[in-house]
């Protein structure tokens, strides 16, 4: 062989040691382990769409006792971390083009990283995550979440838009979309602070080890544990399969019909499968991290399948000597009334707002500021607005479901209006804007000669205003109201033309039996009745 091609080879091996990652593998690592559940191979769906910008990784705030912070760019490789200041109860800020890491704990004692929505069509694992991230307290050891990985993919209920998320572990190019996602993901896994990693996913059927029907058999993923081998070289937490049988066991205790029994499945990567080696869990493996792919079956609808999950992620947890709290029951419509409580989503520093329970399906004339990104905050993770394609209308998203488009109204903007004097049921208080006040009887917003008073859907101006005027449920028409019970309006104040915010007045309580499940449409879920 001439000098020249001796050259070029030398070349190219260098250039895949310096990347110091090959195929999910660490060079020069002793015993490399297996790779992830990943989310079942008999579905992967092709890239739909055209490429877009790279995805940024946004890490927020949390209440209670979490830690966080706010990445403003996307660099290669890891960039500055700064700290974000938001109002308490909306601490999320995800949007179309991030991920969130939330870190709850003190961040003492062991740390298990939970990762949820690398495929976007698999909502019982994102959401189990997302109520991980918004209605558990750790009250030793440390848990971070990621529960919307691949969130573009997940409000558009696409598998993957930019392909396979769980496919792009052993390499990628730069260009590629998710690049950016891709490389802080892999930091995350990698910090030296994570003891254990969770990967969560909806699978196809009920796995088997042996061949039961069509539905149950080996190739199938729901109802299993993965493990990619029985033990590796982990400083602790190395023994895979025991561990994956105490969660089978005490998910199996649990089991809402005896037919929905977990099992183990060990996918042996590393003698071979190809597909299984490009995978999240496995490039975890293989890099020190202890990793388990746990999936629900999509023969369930989502509370169903987010229950499972949350019954494997607690057993791993109290494993791991991580002790938590929760705030709901843990039972199917336990986890469906977490799912759908407390659902607010905030733009424009707090002055849009709208609570979103029972919300009618679309809104008409919304304030939304000229030439400006409404910069959305929510109450929990997975909601957020989304901009409609190829129009100047919004939707909101909350994971795969669309809760309601919203026709905006471009104006100015004015920011003197922090709160205003409301007369509620006889008692005078001041009130932020963007809040949601309960009203038994009536109330009046009291007069002030700069700003101009709406109660959308009154109708009882005096001078071109309803500051002043005394209102109750009986003086609106129902048809204006927020939600679909017509217990909620929107009352918003102008400077001139310029909109200086809103608050909103519900009247009574909203029907607390208008839950609907997340699930966007209907299918497969529905096959065993529930």
């Amino acid at each position: 062989m001439s000098r020249f091609r001796w050259a070029c080879c030398a070349l190219i091996i260098a250039a895949i040691f310096g990347a110091g990652i090959f195929c999910g593998t660490r060079w020069g690592q002793p015993d490399p382990a297996a790779p992830e559940t990943a989310a079942s191979p008999d579905s992967p769906d092709p890239a739909k769409t055209a490429p877009r910008a790279a995805v940024t990784l946004h890490d927020s705030p949390l209440p209670q006792n979490a830690t966080a912070s706010l990445a403003k760019e996307t660099p290669p490789l890891p960039g500055v971390l700064e700290a974000a200041a938001t109002r308490s109860d909306m601490p999320f800020a995800p949007s179309s083009s991030s991920f969130t890491l939330c870190k709850l704990g003190k961040g003492d004692g062991p740390t298990v990283l939970i990762i949820g929505g690398i495929q976007g069509d698999e909502p019982g694992g994102f959401s189990a995550a997302a109520l991980i991230a918004s209605h558990y307290t750790i009250t030793s050891g440390s848990v971070w979440v990621v529960p919307d990985l691949n969130f573009p993919s997940i409000i558009e209920r696409n598998r993957g838009l930019f392909g396979d998320m769980n496919r792009k572990f052993a390499f990628l190019d730069p260009t590629d979309p998710e690049y950016g996602s891709i490389t802080r993901i892999k930091a995350i896994l990698m910090d030296e602070q994570v003891d254990l990693v969770l990967n969560l996913h909806d699978g196809s059927g009920f796995y088997r080890p042996a061949w039961e029907d069509s539905l149950r058999n080996p190739k199938r993923w729901g109802q299993s544990v993965i493990i990619d081998q029985e033990e590796m070289a982990a400083s602790r937490f190395n023994q895979l399969l025991p561990m994956a049988a105490k969660a089978r066991d005490d998910a199996n205790a649990a089991l809402l019909k005896p037919e929905h029994r977990y099992h183990i499945h060990n996918t042996n990567t590393r003698l071979g499968d190809v597909e299984m080696e490009k995978t999240l869990s496995y490039f975890a493996v293989c890099n020190g991290k202890p990793a388990f792919g746990l999936e629900a079956s999509k023969e369930f609808t989502t509370e169903y399948r987010s229950y499972y999950h949350l019954l494997l992620l607690e057993s791993f947890m109290r494993q791991m000597g991580i002790s938590f709290e929760r705030d709901f029951e843990l039972t199917p419509a336990g986890v469906l009334a977490a799912l759908n409580s407390n659902l607010k989503v905030a733009a424009y520093d707090n002055k849009l707002v709208l609570p979103l329970e029972n919300i009618r399906p679309s809104l008409s004339l919304v304030p939304f500021k000229k030439d400006a990104d409404p910069s959305p905050r929510a109450s929990k993770p997975l909601l957020t607005l989304v901009r409609e394609k190829d129009k100047d209308n919004w939707r909101v998203a909350y994971g795969n479901r669309t809760l309601t488009r919203l026709n905006p109204a471009f104006l100015d903007f004015d920011d003197s209006l922090d709160s205003v004097e409301i007369l509620l049921d006889g008692k005078t208080r001041t009130i932020p804007m963007g809040e949601v006040v309960t009203v038994e009887k009536s109330f009046e917003v009291l007069a002030s000669p700069e700003y101009r008073v709406n109660a959308i859907g009154a109708q009882k101006e005096k001078n071109g205003t309803e500051a002043g005027v005394t209102l109750a449920r009986k003086d609106f028409q129902p048809r204006f109201s927020v939600d679909k019970n017509s217990t909620t309006y929107r009352v918003e104040f102008y400077k001139g033309k310029a909109f200086a915010g809103m608050l909103l007045v519900r009247f009574g309580q909203a029907d607390p039996n208008a839950k609907e499940p997340l699930t966007a449409t209907k299918g497969p879920e529905s096959a065993l009745g529930f």
